[in-house]
């Protein structure tokens, strides 16, 4: 079997007048990703492959998760057509991955994460007090087939939904 670890961004800077793929981690956004780091490295989950998007937001919430876990830049792909993408793009860039790599992070954004956790896992998964599916640091652990290329709507078995407010501090 396969795991995919879908992470929406942490939260980002809406404010000076920047591009939309250029707006930064805020301090709270800068936090959660540390967290969610923390909640990898505790649960002691190593991704063999990340896709990244491009955006500076989501680098910044990577860098953060980096804190906790090491993963060499070698295995991770900053990819531009991540950036916004919709459904189909996220399919057609997990069919890319590395057959042999068997745990892949994923870092996103919404609309397009929510999409595809609910084309993989179906409808009826947990919100957030607020009523969010992938609110801004959001990961949700899914377990897949053992083939990248091959992920038909509903194929997935969501694990677990982790927001950063459920994750303990002690390291």
């Amino acid at each position: 079997m396969k795991t995919l670890y879908l992470i929406r961004h942490a939260k980002s800077d809406q404010h000076g007048g920047l591009a939309d793929f250029d707006r930064p981690l805020n301090q709270r956004g800068q936090a959660a990703a540390v967290k969610t780091g923390l909640w990898l490295k505790q649960k002691h989950i190593q991704p063999e492959w990340v896709i990244c998007s491009a955006a500076k937001r989501t680098q910044q919430t990577l860098e953060g998760i980096c804190q906790h876990i090491s993963i060499p830049a070698t295995l991770i792909d900053y990819n531009e057509r991540a950036y916004l993408a919709n459904l189909y793009t996220l399919l057609e860039l997990l069919g890319q991955c590395p057959e042999d790599m068997d745990h892949i992070l994923m870092l996103g954004h919404n609309p397009g994460m929510e999409a595809l956790l609910i084309y993989l896992c179906g409808s009826n998964l947990p919100l957030s007090n607020k009523g969010k599916l992938m609110a801004t640091a959001t990961l949700a652990q899914i377990c897949l087939p053992d083939d990248w290329h091959q992920l038909p709507s509903r194929c997935g078995k969501l694990i677990q939904i982790i927001r950063p407010s459920e994750i303990k501090q002690s390291a």
